[in-house]
């Protein structure tokens, strides 16, 4: 997503580097949407896996409609018709004959799931889609689509600062049901890095600069929480952003972590996370430092925070 939208510093060419970086690296699953750009990301995720799509699971999403011309206008569309001309345009984007991972964004309140999963099924029918996925469904939801077509993975905001999928009863369901977790933003959008000092460290079109957790008093309370788990990294033998992917990777082995960066150092960072083991001892002392509840302000701004059910 931050290759191509809401983030500051986007660089195409270095974005290719950092993708055939990872695929040489063993990295394999890439996740895209068309809302990101709009549209662009997937353009630019084409380009980079161009002669390289058998090294690739790829993941990308339907479902948020934007108007290229005013992107800031957000809609939700799970109508069968728009679940498969979106499929189709996604596919030309991206240059492949089939998606690996399809999603739903976000669930449609004025569609119901069961003809949206539907839609979706039969792409899988087609050849054009391999597996079907849900993002921010709620416990629910997921189940009503599971009885229309096998859901693979619901993929949902996870992290220290994050963790509704607990409380909201996802992680039971996909348990229940088989389903595999994708965490997305398990860094919580740069601030778990400790990285961020200030509000003034974000440019003037980082969309951060208008989510509740980086405003005001919440960016204080929250960045207390931060130099804690800064802390706790420290005496780990760790960086705090590696410290925040082992947390989410022992959290259980059904969760599969998709930070994000722009940045060959960050990625490398990223990957060593895979090498910090966390034993029991070390886990309590990060959940008394940093319980479910300590984190300050909503995950989005409260028309976002409409459109997520889980």
């Amino acid at each position: 997503m931050g290759m191509s939208d809401f983030y500051a510093g986007r660089d195409d060419a270095e974005s290719v580097r950092v993708i055939h970086h990872a695929l040489d690296a063993g990295l394999n699953f890439l996740d895209t949407a068309d809302m990101y750009g709009p549209h662009t990301n997937e353009q630019l995720v084409g380009k980079a896996i161009r002669g390289r799509r058998d090294a690739v699971f790829l993941a990308t999403k339907f479902g948020i409609v934007r108007d290229p011309d005013d992107p800031s206008q957000r809609g939700i569309c799970g109508r069968p018709d728009y679940v498969k001309s979106s499929c189709e345009a996604s596919l030309r984007r991206l240059g492949v004959d089939h998606i690996d991972l399809y999603y739903q964004h976000r669930v449609d309140p004025d569609t119901p799931i069961e003809d949206t999963v539907g839609a979706m099924g039969e792409l899988v029918a087609q050849g054009k889609v391999r597996y079907i996925g849900l993002s921010e469904p709620a416990a629910g939801t997921l189940e009503r689509a599971h009885r229309v077509h096998p859901v693979t993975a619901v993929q949902s905001e996870y992290s220290l600062w994050t963790r509704d999928p607990e409380a909201h009863g996802i992680f039971d369901a996909c348990h229940r049901l088989g389903v595999g977790f994708v965490a997305y933003s398990p860094l919580g959008r740069g601030f778990l890095t400790g990285a961020i000092r200030s509000p003034e460290d974000f440019a003037a079109d980082d969309y951060r600069r208008s989510n509740p957790r980086f405003m005001g008093e919440n960016f204080g309370r929250n960045l207390e929480l931060v130099r804690k788990v800064e802390a706790v990294a420290s005496d780990v033998g760790c960086t705090p952003a590696q410290l925040a992917l082992a947390w989410v990777l022992a959290r259980d082995t059904n969760i599969v972590p998709i930070p994000g960066t722009k940045r060959l150092r960050y990625l490398e960072e990223n990957l060593a996370a895979l090498d910090v083991a966390l034993d029991a001892k070390v886990l309590d002392e990060i959940d008394a430092v940093f319980p479910p509840d300590a984190v300050a302000g909503e995950r989005y701004p409260a028309s976002a925070m409409k459109s997520v059910e889980g």
